[in-house]
Formats: structure tokens, C-alpha cells, sequence
């Protein structure tokens, strides 16, 4: 079975050659109880490190079964001494911080035995041994005898052919020898024992046969074997080696750290210190562009790219000028001893004439909804529609009154008009109306504004009214819309164009609860609606109040309020510019309303005859009245006769507007309008980003147009915030990148100190590495093993650094909401978290490769003596 031919092992002690075994050749038996006798020196310990595995002849042969070993490799010597051989050592060498049946199973767990198929045979040869009552016990907690049989029971578990002891009795009493000794002789009933020892008697009682050295060779041999057999190259099949698996290596390093609590916490705190200020800086950066994209959103959602139907590329002229100042800043060179001129004036005269360009809106339209404009509908929020088209709204109580609420006749005075203009002015943008189109974005709107009651609109004819920060309405709008005294605002009006100081007293403030806002009914009346038919043409009834109050009681659209909206205080800008807003699909419903009306579909039949005059359109100005009073028809001249004097030249002044009316002008008056040829489209970009890929799809539409031969189809627009750019993004991207760069050398530092540490553990365990190798652990294994640790400590210092980041970053936005009234600014990503500790992780491991590897490569049987 097991043939030793002429073995000699020499050991290189500087530049010395030790000779300790000097040609021993030996033939042991399947099953028997061999002791090997000979005083310090004699080379018993090597020969038996040669016999298991664990050191390297260095000529001769080492036969098993008949196969020559002389060309095994590592896997195949780690192989050997997981299938073969078990060891039974004098110090017990058992793992400290592994329990009993831990021990026992790590030799199972290296040649792939299943977790449960582990337990029952550790289990059984634990009982075997006089164990069954300690199998969770740690080693420390069990007396010389036990510790002892407890690697009796680790070397018999793989059910191995060889049994090799060293001096397995050397540590024990008397009593506690004779019982191992009686174990072992028992064992060596079907398998070869070999024994190594310096107690002659205990050999002569237990053994079959003894085996005497003497400096390195054979002295005596009390039985011994003769086979005469020509040993085979080769290979033994033992089965596959299963190398350990990452699992067990984390649960050895696990329990190994669990001895060094405190280190092991000092030293993944210290670890994490790197993690700490990297994930500070992301969760303030990340946090930052959060807030940044928002400030985006908000800010371009008030400023969309606006196409109208006749538009300027402000972009486009504003280079041209800044093109035109180059010229002239003398970049041309030449001598200073002369005045030069410097540019031209034809630039000048060429910026000054800049005109509009017509923009073909319908042919936009078009594209921007086909699957080409996908990629502009990418880059948007919303896409907005305007038609030019004023909403007809009355407040629904009629008794004291109509009164209409948009256009509001309070905002359309000249003093109302100015002052509008003056505040838009002011501010840096157009005045609005009070009724105005919601984003059709409900995302971005419930982003920038809170509900505070009632409900979002669902239907075309529902709206909400929008009040300001501090729950409040001007007193303008409120007069407007019919909830304040309209004559109150006359007398006020009346008082400052008389110069009268205003008593305040006479005007309180008012307020309304959200009942009161939310009762409020309007009447939506179409624009076609205020024509009534008499004879052969229509005739104009917005002077006929008897007509408006049937019309607005039974013709009209009720519109309801059924919300009240309040911009977010985290909003840095709000999309409703207006004070109550409607929905998108009201504009399509009236529309479609007004093109179905009877006065329209009469107008668009005959396009050159006017509806109001029954006449083809006039091609001339009336310029006197007598000619305009000459085209009345009798009826019209009664309808004259019986209006106030007052009242006359406003309707002889809306009467000549008729007559000098063409067909388009019909249609716009009576509010027709093409869903399809929009007056304006407005892009809500997402980001600045969005809007440069936006623009560049816009310029790619007018080349395409352009190859095509329909140059009257390009389009120029208005970009109010075309100067504005992402360079806030850029910035906070290249300080966050800096700090980072900062924070890592801590990082790189900490990994270092944690490979120092790796090394520390290494020299500390490196008795457990020849255990490991012992019980046929390959070098891959050893590092296998402390690649684990490495992993465990990395891993715990990316969690400490990740939930001392999340602590810190409640006071931190604590201070930040109080300073700037921004909140949650400090915001760790989820994945931003998970990255850095895999980055912790990896980190670790790469700072434990060398310490790993020196680990692997440590020599077994050198490893062994450790203490």
C-alpha cells in the first residue's frame, strides 16, 4: 500500500546543506500499528511530514498503491492529504475559534461533503471518540484528553487509509496516554497507524511493529515488509478535489474576528473613515443636483421655448452681435502710431434691421406629433398649444347684473392696461390674464403646487383657484372675478383720478373660506353664441343685455371651481401664471363647439360673402358716416335709434369693422380655429441639457426642410433662457469630483493600514494555515481564507461609513433648512450607498491580495510549530 524507496531529505541552512534523512526505504501494510523510535534529531517528525504530505522529499520515492509520486503536483499532494491521510498532533492543533464539531467537519467541508451529510458523520465519530456530550464546546473549554480525542475524531472523519501521530501522548498523563493509546490501537485494527514517539514502553505494548532511526537512517525494523513491485507513473484516482468554498472561508475568518471584537470594530471604523467623506460629498452633491434639476425644471416650466407664428431667433441675432463687436475691437492687426477704424456700419445697419420671420406652426405641429418629434417629446414635460382664441366667462349670478370675468372689462382699461405693463416690466416678463391653461404635465404640477382643498380638476369645465404663498388673492383679480364689489372698485378708481386721498376704513380687507372659493359657478359663453340671426344675416347682441342674460342662463358652459391650489414652498418656480386655471381639453372643447355653430359653418360655406352684411366683403374704408349710415338696413337703423347717444359711435365704430371685415378676420372674431394651426407652441424642456439636444432637433427639422425644397416651412423661435446654461451642474460635477479626489487618499490610507492589519492576522494564524493544510487545503484555500477576512472587514467599514453618513446627514440638513430653507438637501442615493461599500469591499481585498498570498506560500510543516 504505502512504499518509502530510498528517501533522502536534505534542508538548505544558509549556504549548508542538513542531511536528515539519508536514503530510508520502508514497506508498510495495508492495516497495522507502526511506532517509529529515535532520539531528538533522528529525522522521526520529517519522515512523517513526508509519509502525510506536508514536506517535499528530496530524492527517492514516495509510493502509493503501486503509483509513484515522483511527479505529483500540489493539487495532487492536497488531494492525498484530504482522501489519505489523517494527523493526530501532539499540540492537538485544533482551531480556537471554531467549536468542536466545527473542527472535526472542516476536513469534510474541503473535500465537499453536503452541510447535513457533514453534521451526521462528525456527529458519529465525535461519539465514536467519547464526545457526543461536548460537540459545541470551543476547545478551550475541554481538558488535554479531549482536545486530543478530538483530533482523533478530525483525522478519522474522511475515513482515511493512513493514520499519522506525532507524539500524540507527548502532552498527556498517564491514564489520559494509556486511553488515546487503546484508541489508537483500536483504529489500527483496519488501518495503517504510524506513530511517532520517545516513549519506548507504550510502543512495545501497543504497537505491531517498531521502527527504530538513528540519524536519519533505519536501525531496526521489529516486522518487516518485502514487495517486490515496479511502481506505475501513474496517477492515483482519489476523486475530485473540491476546494473550499468561499462560505466556509468567511465563516472561519467570521469566528476568527469574533475573538478580536474590538480590533476588528476599531479597525473597520478606521476603514470607514474614507467611506464616511466620500458618501458626505455624494449625498451633499447628489443632493445639490437634485436641487439643481428642480430649480431646472421649475425655472424652464416658466420659461418654455416659445414658437409663435412670427418669431426671431434671439440666439441667433444676439451672436451676430457679439460677432459684430469682435470686428470692431481691432483684433485686426496694425501700428499704434494712427487713429484706424474699427468694424463696419453696415453690421450695425444689418443688426437694426433684423424682422420676423413667418413660421409655419401647422407643418411644426405635425412633425412634433409624428414619430420624428419623438425626439423633442423626449426632452419636454409638455408640449402647450396656444390659438389665440380669449375664453367668453360670466359669473353665473346674474341677479345683480352680468358680469364678465375674463377678459375682464376691469383689466382692459387704459389705466389697467398700463399698469399691467409697468409690472410686467418690472418683474422681466408679460403680463397675463387671471384665467389661464394649466401645463398638461399632472406630475409637474403636483410637484409645484399642494392641494390645500377641494380636488385636482377631472373634467374640461372644472378649474381650481390658484392663491399665493401666504394664502392670498389680489384684491385686483378678486374684483375681477366678481367676488369684491365691482362698484366699490369704481368709486376707488373714480377717487384716484380725482386725486382723493383713499380711506382705507371704507374698504376693508376681506377673507373667504375654502367653501366659499370652492361654490363658485362661472358661465362659459363661445364666442359664435353672441350672433344672432335675423333675416339674412347675423347681427352682433353683446350691447342686448336681455339677450346675454338668456344666453349666459341657457346657452352657456357652467365651469365650477373644484379646487384650490397653493404653490410649493419647495418650488423655485410655478408654471400657472394666472389665478384660476383650466385644463387643456376646455380650449379643444370650445373650439370644437364654436366650429360646429351654425354662424361659422354659414361664414366658412361661402368665403366671400359676409355673414354680417349678407354682402361680399367690402374691398374699400368707409371714412364718413354718412357712408356708413347708407349700408344699415332698416332694422339696424332702428337698433340705432333706440341705443343711448353714448352707445352710438361704439356701435357704428364695431358696425364699420364689419363691413371692412374679410373672411379670416370673421373667423377670428367668432373665435374659429384649426386645432391643427396653432398660433404659438411653447416646449417645457426638462433640463438645460434637454434643451441643447432640443434646439439641435429644431435646426436639424429646418435643414431637412430646407433639402427639401420648403424653406417657407423653417421656423425661428424665442428662448428665454437660451443664455442660460448648465454650467451650475458642471461646477457642482467638478468640486463634488475634486473632494472625492481628496477624500480617497484616506480611503487608500485606511485600506492600507487594514492590509497591515491582514498581515498581523496572518502571522497570527499561522498555525491554523498548516492545520488547514494539514486536512489537504490548498494554497488557493489559504488565501481563499483571508480574502474572506478582508471581505469582512471591508464590508463592515462600508456599512459603519454608510450608516454614520445617513446620522450625519440629519443634523447636516438640520443646519442647511435652517441657513437656506432648503430641505433634505443631504441625500445619500440608495445606489450611491451600495457602490461604495462593493468600493469598500474591493478596496479591502486588494489591500489583503499580498498579505494573502504570503499567507498561501507559508510552508505547512513550518507553519505547524507556530505558536
Amino acid at each position: 500500500m504505502l512504499q518509502l524507496k530510498n528517501i533522502v531529505k536534505d534542508y538548505m541552512i544558509g549556504d549548508s546543506t542538513q542531511k536528515v534523512l539519508k536514503g530510508v526505504s520502508i514497506n508498510f501494510r495495508a492495516n497495522e500499528f507502526v511506532s517509529i523510535l529515535g532520539p531528538s534529531g533522528s529525522g522521526k517528525t520529517t519522515l512523517l511530514n513526508i509519509i502525510g504530505g506536508l514536506d517535499q522529499y528530496t530524492t527517492g520515492d514516495l509510493i502509493i498503491n503501486g503509483v509513484s509520486t515522483q511527479k505529483y503536483k500540489d493539487s495532487d499532494w492536497d488531494l492525498y492529504r484530504n482522501k489519505s491521510i489523517g494527523f493526530v498532533f501532539q499540540s492537538y492543533n485544533l482551531i480556537p475559534h471554531q467549536t468542536v464539531l466545527a473542527n472535526v467537519e472542516l476536513a469534510l467541508t474541503l473535500a465537499g461533503v453536503s452541510k447535513s451529510e457533514r453534521r451526521r458523520r462528525a456527529t458519529e465519530v465525535l461519539t465514536k471518540v467519547g464526545l457526543a456530550d461536548h460537540l459545541h464546546k470551543k476547545p478551550n473549554q475541554m481538558s488535554g484528553g479531549q482536545m486530543q480525542r478530538v483530533a482523533i475524531a478530525r483525522a478519522l472523519i474522511n475515513n482515511p487509509e493512513i493514520l499519522l501521530a506525532d507524539e500524540p501522548t507527548g502532552a498527556l498523563d498517564t491514564e489520559t496516554s494509556v486511553q488515546i493509546m487503546e484508541l489508537l490501537k483500536e483504529i489500527a485494527r483496519d488501518k495503517l497507524v504510524i506513530m511517532v514517539t520517545h516513549n519506548p514502553e507504550l510502543a512495545e505494548q501497543y504497537s505491531t511493529r517498531i521502527i527504530r532511526l538513528l540519524d536519519g537512517r533505519i536501525q531496526d525494523d521489529t516486522s518487516p515488509l518485502e514487495i517486490v513491485q515496479t511502481p506505475s507513473s501513474e496517477k492515483e484516482e482519489k476523486g475530485r478535489h473540491v476546494s473550499m468554498s468561499f462560505l466556509t472561508a468567511l465563516s472561519l475568518s467570521f469566528n476568527n474576528l469574533k475573538t478580536k471584537k474590538g480590533r476588528t470594530i476599531l479597525t473597520a471604523f478606521a476603514g470607514s473613515i474614507g467611506i464616511i467623506g466620500i458618501a458626505m460629498i455624494l449625498s451633499l452633491s447628489s443632493g445639490m443636483r437634485e436641487y439643481i434639476n428642480q430649480v431646472q425644471e421649475d425655472t424652464l416650466s416658466s420659461y418654455p421655448i416659445t414658437i409663435a407664428q412670427q418669431g426671431i431667433d434671439l440666439l441667433s441675432t444676439r451672436q451676430q452681435h457679439i460677432d459684430t463687436l469682435l470686428n470692431m475691437s481691432g483684433e485686426e492687426e496694425h501700428e499704434t502710431d494712427k487713429i484706424y477704424q474699427g468694424g463696419y456700419a453696415a453690421d450695425i445697419l444689418q443688426l437694426a434691421s433684423v424682422k420676423l420671420s413667418d413660421n409655419n406652426l401647422a407643418q411644426f405641429k405635425s412633425f412634433l406629433e409624428s414619430k420624428d418629434g419623438q425626439v423633442i417629446k423626449d426632452q419636454t414635460n409638455a408640449i402647450q398649444y396656444g390659438y389665440d382664441l380669449d375664453l367668453q366667462i360670466y359669473k353665473s349670478d346674474t341677479q345683480d347684473g352680468m358680469i364678465k370675468v375674463n377678459p375682464s372689462p376691469l383689466l382692459e382699461t387704459e389705466q389697467s392696461q398700463m399698469m399691467n405693463e409697468e409690472l410686467g416690466s418690472a418683474v422681466g416678463m408679460s403680463s397675463t390674464g387671471i384665467w389661464t391653461e394649466m401645463i398638461d404635465n399632472q406630475e409637474l404640477l403636483f410637484g409645484q403646487y399642494d392641494l390645500i382643498a377641494g380636488a385636482w380638476p377631472q373634467n374640461f369645465n372644472e378649474v381650481v383657484v390658484v392663491v399665493d404663498d401666504s394664502n392670498e388673492i389680489s384684491d385686483m383679480t378678486l374684483y375681477a372675478l366678481g367676488l369684491k364689489d365691482v362698484e366699490e372698485y369704481k368709486e376707488i378708481q373714480a377717487a384716484v383720478e380725482e386725486g382723493v386721498a383713499i380711506d382705507y376704513d371704507k374698504y376693508p380687507k376681506q377673507s373667504y373660506t375654502y367653501d366659499d372659493i370652492l361654490k363658485q359657478e362661472f358661465k362659459l359663453v363661445l364666442n359664435s353664441d353672441y350672433y344672432e340671426k335675423v333675416g339674412d344675416t347675423w347681427v352682433d347682441r353683446t350691447a342686448d343685455e336681455t339677450y346675454l342674460s338668456t344666453l349666459i342662463s341657457e346657452k352657456s358652459i357652467p365651469i365650477q371651481v373644484v379646487g384650490i391650489i397653493r404653490p410649493n414652498k419647495e418650488a423655485v418656480a410655478t408654471t400657472i401664471s394666472g389665478t384660476v386655471a383650466y385644463r387643456r381639453d376646455l380650449i379643444d372643447y370650445v373650439i370644437e363647439k364654436i366650429n360646429q355653430s351654425e354662424i361659422v359653418q354659414e361664414q366658412k360655406a361661402n368665403a366671400t360673402i359676409n355673414v354680417f352684411t349678407n354682402q361680399p366683403f367690402a374691398t374699400g374704408e368707409f371714412t364718413t358716416q354718412e357712408e356708413l349710415l347708407s349700408q344699415l338696413t332698416d332694422e339696424q337703423k332702428m337698433m340705432l335709434a333706440a341705443l343711448p347717444e353714448s352707445e352710438q359711435v361704439n356701435y357704428l365704430k364695431a358696425y364699420a369693422d364689419t363691413l371692412s371685415a374679410s373672411y379670416d378676420n370673421n373667423l377670428q372674431l367668432l373665435g374659429a380655429r384649426d386645432l391643427n394651426k396653432p398660433a404659438t407652441i411653447s416646449l417645457y424642456l426638462k433640463d438645460f441639457s434637454s434643451r441643447e439636444t432640443v434646439t439641435q432637433a429644431i435646426e436639424q427639422y429646418n435643414e431637412d426642410q430646407q433639402k427639401a425644397g420648403h424653406d417657407s416651412n423653417t421656423i425661428e423661435y424665442t428662448d428665454m433662457v437660451g443664455l442660460m446654461t448648465s454650467s451650475m451642474t458642471s461646477i457642482i460635477d467638478m468640486i463634488t469630483y475634486l473632494l472625492i479626489g481628496f477624500v480617497s487618499i484616506s480611503l487608500v490610507v485606511s485600506s492600507i493600514m487594514i492590509g497591515i492589519i491582514t498581515y498581523i492576522s496572518v502571522l497570527e494564524r499561522t498555525k491554523e494555515i498548516g492545520i488547514l493544510r494539514s486536512m489537504g487545503a490548498s494554497k488557493r484555500d489559504i488565501s481563499r481564507v483571508f480574502n474572506a477576512e478582508t471581505v469582512i472587514v471591508g464590508f463592515a467599514a462600508g456599512m459603519i461609513g454608510i450608516g454614520v453618513t445617513y446620522l450625519l446627514n440629519i443634523p447636516i440638513n438640520s443646519i442647511i433648512s435652517h441657513l437656506s430653507g432648503v430641505n433634505n438637501l443631504a441625500a445619500l442615493p440608495l445606489g450611491g450607498a451600495i457602490v461604495l461599500v462593493v468600493i469598500s469591499v474591493i478596496l479591502t481585498m486588494i489591500a489583503g491580495l499580498i498579505p494573502s498570498r504570503l499567507a498561501s506560500k507559508k510552508d505547512p510543516v513550518i507553519a505547524l510549530r507556530a505558536e
